[in-house]
């Protein structure tokens, strides 16, 4: 039939009900939000609900730019990180050259550019699994990438996207941090001084809110400004009332965050230390996850296996280099644990 239009959407991880369940698919913080968080919910007026949200998000802004030393004006709020990159590919990418994300990363990515009918071009990750962004240094409408990388866990020096910056002054540059807080140094100092630079950040890693759905984006204002024109042609009241009531304590309670996020990270290093016994491989991570694979073992048989035994994690059949590679997002302690002993049992199994 005319007219109508073919999409290959994002294919997200499963979502199981069930709460026996060890889920470590979809990189959600394993840990609880914070007590801010429950109080500001038992404390939020069901009133308030009458009326339409806030469209402007000032509060939040505000509580932001308090935690970024920055102003309210370098915020933009939306329903989730994947709704503020909607935003921002229909606000900044309207090249006729082709925008330069990498071909193995956050899936979303080529996604809105097929949608929004915007010219992409996927630039392959080395042999390391690395973003190499000397590769980006060619006629492009456009720079989006995630630091560190998704799936591979690999974060990028600060000194190297400053480079990337100084040679691309003319476009846009996006640097998506979702997992920022789980190491590497985030671009936000740059910020002053290259005023193309997009970030983009999300409650839904760190900050234990993967289903409250809330992210932003920190930029100049005057390109925050353009975004936000794009927000209000399209959904101006995208975060609703209880969200940004509850992100705004979420911000609020840095202490507690930073101790849940070194926690995820002792574990996430005792994790690989158990593996290099096993002898499986793995990407170095700076973020809540592992790119793990075995040399001598079949990967799709050992998802199977883990899944028979009640444990998700991310299997990436149809991409020809991640087929031999599974996803694990950090678990509790005990979780973990339990994750170990199966793939001692597995090992031995085979």
């Amino acid at each position: 039939m005319k007219g109508i239009r073919k999409i290959s959407p994002y294919i997200p991880g499963e979502q199981p009900s069930d709460p026996t369940m060890i889920k470590l698919n979809t990189n959600e913080n394993p840990y609880p939000p914070s007590k801010n968080v429950e109080r500001a919910l038992k404390a939020f007026e069901t009133d308030q609900l009458k009326r339409y949200s806030s469209v402007d998000n000032v509060a939040l802004k505000q509580a932001l730019a308090a935690k970024h030393n920055l102003t309210p004006e370098n915020f933009l709020i939306g329903n989730g990180s994947d709704e503020v990159l909607a935003f921002c590919f229909l606000a900044f990418f309207n090249s006729s050259d082709p925008i330069l994300f990498p071909d193995i990363t956050y899936g979303f990515y080529k996604v809105w550019a097929d949608l929004f009918k915007i010219p992409f071009k996927e630039i392959v990750l080395g042999k390391d699994f690395d973003i190499n962004l000397n590769d980006y240094l060619q006629s492009n409408g456009g720079i989006l990438f995630a630091n560190p990388n998704a799936p591979t866990g690999i974060v990028k020096p600060l000194i190297e996207i400053k480079q990337l910056l100084k040679q691309n002054q003319d476009v846009i540059v996006i640097v998506d941090e979702a997992y920022i807080d789980f190491g590497g140094e985030s671009a936000v100092m740059l910020l002053a001084e290259f005023p193309n630079l997009i970030i983009i950040r999300t409650f839904s890693k760190s900050s234990s809110l993967a289903g409250l759905r809330v992210g932003y984006a920190i930029g100049n204002p005057k390109y925050i400004r353009i975004a936000e024109s794009i927000k209000a042609s399209f959904n101006p009241y995208s975060v609703d009332s209880i969200a940004e009531t509850l992100a705004i304590a979420s911000v609020d309670d840095t202490e507690y965050y930073e101790s849940v996020t070194q926690k995820i990270c002792a574990t996430r290093d005792w994790f690989s230390e158990q593996l290099k016994t096993l002898g499986f491989q793995f990407l170095p991570s700076k973020t809540n996850f592992l790119l793990v694979s075995h040399p001598n073992l079949a990967i799709e048989e050992l998802y199977n296996y883990l899944v028979s035994h009640n444990v998700y994690v991310r299997y990436f059949p149809t991409v020809e280099r991640l087929k031999n590679y599974l996803r694990i997002s950090i678990g509790t302690q005990a979780e973990m644990e339990t994750v170990v002993n199966l793939f001692k049992e597995f090992t031995d199994y085979i």
